[in-house]
């Protein structure tokens, strides 16, 4: 055991924690050996005995070790399969398609919002540790110094003051330099999307997206009338770039909406390297890559990655980011990076919605302005590992042994790959009657290919619920593989 780094920005009982999964890793614990006391790890590493009471709870919970009563903690047998990546065995459809799963869409977005549903398939991070008070007490200090201009409109282009704190964040966490002139706030990040999409194509044009990939994406391309192509992702690097080379080179692909940073459903960020040849491939095909970056600061590990749009030589890459995942999904204020597409941007902005909501943006701009909107991140951070690790607990306890989980690096999902015979949308059906939600695979693609996999959000508050929820689907699983 080695001593905690106090001049480390990692919570002391996260340390803790650390240090015990190295040591069970590397063999030193193993399987049935008692942790030290909770005395003698406080003197041993030198912190209190309070923090090495909430690593060990915390680690019970995650179920690598299990509590015995007036014995102490022990370290518990891990099933070997439980951190196995899902295998990117689907290869891309040979052409485009339209989506085929627009009425399965509308009946898992129907039940997201009942109060009687535990709501696993809403990716909704920051609702892990919800961040309003220090909204409510931004928007009251705005409200006392404005009054009457917080209810008026705001600029078609979005509020200055906000522009200008993106714009200095991006120099702030990637070194990058942005004009504020050139960011357009949009109604979230949906919005942005929308009028990069609208700014670059038309009905009947071919985007080319990762498979799988974000529904959201899938919907707004079918509502345009356009057609999607996949892009073999990889669950551990992201887009391959054979595939991406050979898709551009088969297709008349128009734009490619890819989300390097961190991608929903998989959670992975690319290299920047890679990121850097993506960018490169596609602009040397004279396509536009429509980047979904609106999760890019929930790494866990903090590092903010560079948005593709840095890399770029020619400005054919738009950059969509949002508030509704870091911070306040009912403000609805995202930003959209215009590249080389600002007046037409602009105007589509202007006639959609005219601007975006005024008291919102300006709230946003005085949390982002006196420091609390990074120091939230840093709480959210840890909450959102701290779910994912139990999550991926739980699935490992209570679903069949063949069952495949992602490890994301950041955000608030999990993807699952189910035994062949399961299909999703009857395990959707299933939980629904049962009081829970989740995302069947079906859509994530644009044709049904992920029909064994599920999307499972750990964006909540932790709860018994969620435990007992996952502790039924590993169940109900295990009866529809029989």
């Amino acid at each position: 055991m080695l001593a905690v780094d106090r001049d480390s920005g990692d919570f002391l009982y996260r340390q803790v924690i650390d240090l015990i999964n190295d040591n069970i890793e590397s063999g030193t614990l193993r399987p049935g050996d008692r942790l030290p006391s909770l005395r003698r790890m406080s003197d041993k590493i030198g912190v209190s005995i309070p923090t090495v009471r909430q690593a060990y709870i915390e680690l019970e919970r995650q179920r690598r070790v299990e509590s015995r009563p007036q014995s102490g903690f022990y370290v518990r047998a891990v099933r070997t399969n439980e951190l196995v990546r899902p295998a990117p065995r689907f290869r891309a459809a040979s052409k485009p398609a339209c989506i085929g799963c627009r009425t399965l869409m509308e009946r898992v977005y129907d039940g997201l919002y009942s109060p009687d549903i535990v709501p696993l398939g809403i990716a909704n991070p920051c609702m892990a540790s919800p961040a309003a008070k220090g909204l409510h007490r931004a928007m009251k200090r705005i409200m006392a110094r404005v009054e009457e201009r917080a209810i008026s409109y705001a600029p078609t282009q979005g509020e200055p003051r906000l522009r200008r704190q993106i714009a200095y964040r991006y120099l702030d966490t990637v070194g990058s330099t942005v004009d504020p002139n050139e960011i357009c706030i949009t109604n979230g990040g949906q919005e942005a999307l929308l009028l990069a999409l609208q700014a670059v194509a038309d009905k009947g044009d071919v985007i080319a997206v990762e498979s799988p990939t974000y529904h959201g994406l899938l919907e707004l391309i079918d509502s345009l009338g356009m057609l999607a192509i996949e892009v073999e992702t990889c669950p551990e690097e992201g887009v391959m770039l054979d595939s991406l080379a050979r898709t551009l080179e088969a297709h008349p692909v128009k734009a490619c909406m890819f989300s390097t940073t961190l991608s929903n459903p998989l959670g992975v960020t690319m290299s920047e390297e890679k990121r850097a040849e993506v960018v490169r491939l596609i602009e040397d095909h004279d396509v536009v890559l429509i980047e979904d970056d609106v999760y890019g600061d929930l790494l866990f590990d903090g590092n903010r990655p560079k948005p593709a749009e840095f890399y770029s030589r020619r400005g054919n890459v738009l950059t969509c980011g949002s508030f509704s995942k870091t911070a306040a999904p009912g403000y609805r204020i995202g930003w959209l990076l215009t590249g080389n597409y600002g007046s037409e941007i602009e105007r589509l902005k202007r006639s959609y919605s005219c601007s975006s909501g005024l008291l919102q943006q300006l709230t946003l701009s005085e949390f982002l302005a006196t420091g609390d909107y990074d120091r939230y991140l840093k709480t959210l951070r840890p909450v959102l590992q701290q779910n994912a690790e139990r999550m991926r607990a739980l699935v490992a306890e209570h679903f069949p042994e063949v069952t495949r989980t992602s490890q994301p690096v950041g955000g608030s999902v999990l993807w699952l790959e189910l035994p062949k015979c399961v299909d999703s949308e009857v395990l959707f059906d299933n939980a629904i009657e049962a009081g829970i939600s989740i995302a069947p695979g079906h859509i994530f693609a644009p044709r049904k290919r992920y029909t064994n996999f599920v999307r499972l959000s750990f964006g909540h508050p932790w709860s018994d619920a969620i435990e007992s929820s996952i502790a039924w689907l590993g169940a109900e699983v295990s009866r529809l593989s029989r």
